[in-house]
């Protein structure tokens, strides 16, 4: 983050911290002519993100680019770019002692997303389109499961789409070729199951057009039978063509050349791109150094609760072993034991139902405002499930008419042990990902900007669904208990996928600026957790594919749970966890700097 840039929102939230409730509602009730043009300059970048981004407008319920498939040709980016300076350049221009309280954040959050926009562009991110976690191959037989088609021109538009993803696919694989060129690559180590995972697409729909993931809007019986042939014809024709030649491309000639080392340091941009990756992700100024040493920090503290938690089960050698050698045993007893894994996957998915309607049950007691968007738990589909994580979370959208998703994995049962699935499910669904991310789809009902209803920085996002997993003690049992963590076995699962986050700090740093191997990212996971060898592998994989994301989380967290700790000591008898919970989300996503001006506001409010 450039350096100003933070001190100004730093600042500019500080103003906040003498303002009453009133003198907001009065800065929003009555806009000066220079709220006027600042709301007219976010709405500018709204639009234009959304036609630069046309699948995630229709994601977000924003239809009028539903015929379009995002263009990443250099002009494309160019006149992109040269609309993000000019933007950058208005909203610099705007006094902000002219501007209501709530739109000087407003304004300097715009100059942050501007300015982060541009800093990314330098490293060229259209160069690597693809990964054994995003890319054509994953992203668009998926996109129908987030959409609805409840009118003839949501077809057509789909229509228009189909016919796209040939041009589409073949721009991306021009940028990889540059990206060749410029020495601009993935490591090729993590792109070893791309090619399986493109080739497995095609295999299971090879033999009917209409068994393909992309025709599935038009299963529906009303749909007009010519617009299921084009769909069929624009399938068979066109797409399966197209990732054919994807396939081909990534298997002979792109895989292959990619780069043989891991660390983001070591490719054409250097330590300063991967210093760019960890701000932005963590919306501080930390370093790697830092950042490696607060994970060294915490995983020595869960290490600490692990033995305690151990102490408390029933496994047969907690007498008779001690320190790493009881800590092994027990690791291998919960890797190897069938009693710690379901046998089907509708046992897991059941499963996982189960403690998302008990979660459901008991957020009332933790929040006073729930979203109105309902949510689901479906199984990831088949052919990325053997190299995709554990599970992820899809956005629904009222506007669309769909509701949010859990998307679990269900490839190798034995490695998901059911000690894992509270907290992983608290994560993803609620109180986690659904219940923030549905929640920020609501502000605009609460006054603010649409486009304050997409800003989703990681820290904050990530940091929540971490936190989310903790709450899990604070209820769902008898009082007094662990909540939902009544079984040590389960309280340990907690514990290792907090482990599994801290770790994060420490591998993630390791591997992109302090010349970790990969295999000594996942020989420290192995040791110091009780997640799956296959799951190590996959997000050690995942971290040297999208470097610094996974630092996200913790940190996140971390400034979430000092947070509390403060306003807890503060407010004591005062303190109310609903109305803490409520005001750490009424803003929706924020960097860390905003969020903590935000809850120091609330705290001398509440005084």
């Amino acid at each position: 983050m450039n350096k100003s840039i933070f001190l100004t929102l730093i600042l500019a939230a500080l103003t906040l911290l003498a303002l009453s409730p009133q003198s907001l509602a009065n800065s929003v009730t009555a806009p000066t002519p220079t709220d006027t043009r600042l709301l007219k300059l976010l709405q500018q970048d709204l639009d234009a993100r959304r036609a630069y981004n046309p699948v995630e407008a229709s994601i977000a319920g924003d239809r009028r680019f539903d015929h379009l498939l995002p263009d990443r040709s250099p002009e494309s980016i160019n006149n992109y770019l040269a609309g993000v300076r000019a933007r950058l350049a208005q909203v610099r221009s705007i006094k902000r002692d002219h501007l209501s309280p709530a739109n000087r954040v407003n304004a300097d959050l715009l100059e942050y997303e501007l300015s982060r926009a541009l800093s990314s562009a330098n490293f060229h991110p259209e160069h690597t389109p693809i990964s054994q976690q995003s890319g054509p191959h994953i992203n668009l037989p998926q996109l129908t499961e987030q959409l609805s088609f409840t009118t003839p021109q949501h077809y057509e538009d789909y229509l228009a789409r189909l016919a796209a993803v040939a041009p589409y696919i073949d721009r991306a694989i021009a940028n990889m070729r540059a990206g060749l060129e410029a020495g601009r690559t993935p490591p090729a180590v993590v792109m070893r199951d791309v090619v399986n995972q493109t080739s497995a697409l095609l295999t299971m729909h090879a033999a009917d057009p209409k068994t393909h993931p992309m025709y599935s809007p038009f299963l529906t019986p009303n749909v007009d039978p010519k617009q299921k042939d084009r769909a069929a014809q624009t399938i068979r024709a066109a797409i399966t063509p197209a990732f054919t030649n994807l396939r081909d491309f990534l298997r002979d000639e792109y895989v292959p050349n990619c780069r043989k080392t891991i660390a983001a340091s070591d490719g054409p941009d250097g330590l300063p791109y991967y210093e760019d990756r960890a701000q932005s992700y963590t919306t501080t100024k930390l370093t790697p150094q830092q950042i490696h040493s607060i994970g060294l920090t915490e995983v020595a503290r869960i290490r600490s609760e692990m033995m305690q938690t151990i102490a408390r089960s029933d496994f047969p050698n907690k007498d008779s072993l001690k320190g790493d050698e009881l800590f092994k045993a027990f690791i291998h007893y919960l890797r190897t034991d069938p009693r710690f894994y379901h046998q089907t996957p509708e046992e897991l998915l059941t499963g996982y139902r189960d403690i998302c309607k008990r979660m459901d049950a008991e957020l009332p007691k933790l929040f006073g405002k729930l979203p109105r968007l309902p949510y689901g738990v479906r199984e990831m589909p088949s052919f990325i499930a053997r190299s995709a994580p554990t599970a992820y979370y899809y956005p629904g959208s009222i506007k669309n008419g769909v509701s949010g998703t859990f998307i679990a994995n269900t490839h190798r049962l034995d490695m998901r042990p059911k000690y894992e699935m509270i907290p992983l499910a608290l994560h993803e669904a609620m109180p986690g990902h659904h219940l923030q991310i549905a929640l920020a789809q609501e502000l605009e009902e609460e006054g603010l900007p649409e486009w304050r209803t997409e800003l989703g920085y990681t820290a904050f996002v990530e940091g929540w669904g971490l936190y989310s997993e903790r709450l899990g003690l604070e209820v769902g049992g008898p009082p007094g208990g662990r909540g939902f963590y009544q079984n040590p076995y389960d309280d340990f699962g907690r514990l290792s996928y907090e482990m599994w986050r801290a770790m994060r700090l420490v591998v993630d740093t390791g591997m992109h600026a302090l010349g970790w191997s990969r295999q000594q990212a996942i020989d420290y996971m192995l040791e110091n957790s009780a997640l799956s060898e296959a799951n190590i592998i996959s997000e050690v994989d995942r971290y040297i594919a999208w470097p610094g994301q996974a630092l996200g989380y913790k940190i996140g967290e971390l400034k979430i749970r000092e947070l509390r700790a403060h306003a807890e000591q503060q407010l004591a008898d005062k303190f109310n966890i609903r109305a803490f919970h409520d005001t750490l989300l009424a803003a929706g996503a924020v960097p860390l700097p905003i969020l903590e001006t935000r809850i120091d506001e609330w705290i001398e409010e509440t005084k």
